[in-house]
């Protein structure tokens, strides 16, 4: 029985970058012989166990034989004859292809993955890529997060990946999975590489067609200088990981907040009348069709309908601000409006020439949201008033605080 360290760590040690979870894999054990050294099995698809100690994930080597359509249609064969560099092979990156003897700090690295890292290329490591379509929205999600390092895609990785997307294999991954590796494109540095990667693969239209729409149709330029709607929400993207990393919630609202422009008319284009309201069609389809959850759907419904009423906040009356943060439940829900600022900020800076720019107009909604929860019904004289009354003069109080606070 041999145990090497393997995948994301090695990868990450070699880019000097701070490792995640450590993940083992054991050459030579049967699950037998793993359970007896007091090992808890815990893997349902392929033999996985848990340190007794370190609660550190080990699976067994294993090949995976292409058996159906989807990620899930693999026959495992995790048998002791299976060798380390056989289990490397049926990984997707060669960067992840490495494994470390943590006895003598020996890399075993068959597929050239620590060139690859050096070289700074995401590369398959072999022609079973194309056997697993998730493999595709992995690239793209490491691309978010390596692109900033200097990363591209191997010119035979993209022409596998346009193999997959021209398959229809795509259209097997389950919600979930989509969902999930979404999510974790949004929260690294640069969610602009994983649209560009899908869109560039051919791959952005079966899994997200909402998105790859925006490609293509211009706007005005002398409001938006990068004119292209696709080039724009990359931008905006990738503002909202600088203005709130790690915030999915902010991520997925400034994803979806345009994307009413692709429902334009060409007849009608540059100009994008009524893009929000027409957005929000699409929106509730794709949050539907991914499962998303309820919280990041109505704060991304409440960016796309309000967001260019939160640009001219200033030429708002008080009762339609007070109406406005009615519509996004600010009221009962006070930590949306910070998440609503930073979303119409990354819209407003996620322009060509814009990035540095100030946007008053978020600490203007700050204020006045803040102005207008400071009123409480319990805090006015309304003995004498019952029923709906009692709402109307709490609301007159509440525009009459919105504009002391101007």
């Amino acid at each position: 029985m041999k145990i090497y360290l393997v995948g994301g760590a090695v990868r990450d040690r070699l880019l000097q970058r701070p490792a995640g979870d450590r993940d083992w894999v054991v050459v030579g054990a049967t699950p037998a012989q793993m359970e007896a050294q007091g090992y808890t099995a815990v893997g349902r698809d392929f033999p996985v166990f848990l340190h007794p100690k370190t609660g550190e994930e080990y699976a067994l080597a294993r090949t995976e034989r292409k058996s159906g359509r989807g990620y899930r249609g693999f026959v495992v064969d995790a048998d002791p004859g299976v060798t380390l560099e056989e289990d490397l092979q049926r990984r997707d990156f060669t960067i992840n292809a490495i494994a470390c003897d943590e006895a003598d700090g020996t890399l075993v690295d068959p597929y050239g993955g620590a060139r690859d890292i050096q070289q700074r290329v995401l590369r398959h490591v072999g022609p079973a890529f194309v056997e697993d379509p998730l493999r595709v929205l992995r690239a793209a999600r490491f691309m978010a997060r390596f692109a900033p390092l200097g990363f591209t895609v191997a010119e035979e990785t993209m022409a596998l990946m346009r193999e997959v997307a021209a398959s229809g294999e795509l259209d097997a991954l389950v919600p979930e999975r989509v969902w999930q590796e979404l999510r974790k494109a949004l929260v690294c540095e640069r969610p602009s590489a994983f649209l560009r990667t899908l869109h560039d693969a051919h791959a952005l239209g079966p899994i997200l067609p909402e998105l790859e729409a925006l490609y293509g149709v211009p706007q005005r330029a002398e409001f938006h200088p990068e004119v292209d709607t696709g080039i724009h929400q990359e931008m905006v993207s990738d503002m909202a990981a600088r203005l709130a990393p790690g915030d999915d919630l902010v991520g997925f609202a400034a994803l979806t907040h345009d994307l009413g422009k692709g429902l334009t008319p060409p007849d009608e284009w540059p100009r994008h009348i009524m893009h929000e309201q027409r957005g929000l069609k699409p929106l509730k389809e794709l949050c539907a069709r991914l499962k998303i959850p309820t919280e990041h759907q109505q704060l991304a419904e409440a960016v796309c309908r309000e967001h260019l009423n939160v640009h001219r906040i200033d030429e708002l009356r008080d009762a339609t601000v007070l109406d406005l943060l009615g519509r996004c439940d600010a009221l009962r829900r006070p930590e949306r409006v910070a998440r609503i600022a930073l979303c119409c900020e990354a819209d407003k800076r996620g322009r060509l020439g814009f990035e540095e720019g100030d946007y008053p107009q978020g600490e203007t909604l700050k204020r006045l949201h803040q102005a207008a929860l400071s009123v409480q019904a319990r805090d006015l004289d309304l003995p004498h008033l019952k029923g709906p009354a009692v709402g109307e003069a709490l609301a007159r109080a509440r525009v009459k605080a919105i504009a002391a606070a101007r």
